[in-house]
């Protein structure tokens, strides 16, 4: 009930980027938490409902170019998620895997 509110919300007060809206204000209007604004915009996106964003806050796109900015904003951050993991992975290489050999009473180290 609440994507339907929010879209519907979004849809008549902040249509095109003109009109976009602060996750602050959504988040106070609609009694949500930001991390519960972005599931709920996920939610609709995934279900093809065209809400863009930008630096000014969250919108229901008018143009098909405020929908392929938003498309290109989305891949910039996941190319940049794609290199902290691939930075992580390499600093794997500082922790030592190997196991701890103990030497052995009585054995080669006498």
């Amino acid at each position: 009930m609440l994507k339907e509110q929010l879209a519907e919300y979004l849809h008549r007060y902040h249509h095109g980027a003109e009109n976009a809206v602060t996750s602050k204000e959504l988040e106070h209007t609609f009694c949500v938490s930001g991390k519960e604004l972005r599931d709920i915009v996920n939610s609709l996106r995934r279900e093809g409902i065209p809400i863009a964003s930008d630096q000014s806050g969250y919108f229901y796109a008018r143009t098909e170019a405020e929908i392929r900015l938003t498309i290109r904003h989305m891949r910039s951050r996941v190319s940049g998620i794609r290199a902290a993991i691939g930075g992580l992975r390499h600093s794997l290489t500082a922790f030592d895997d190997t196991q701890i050999c103990l030497p052995l009473e009585g054995g080669d180290d006498s």
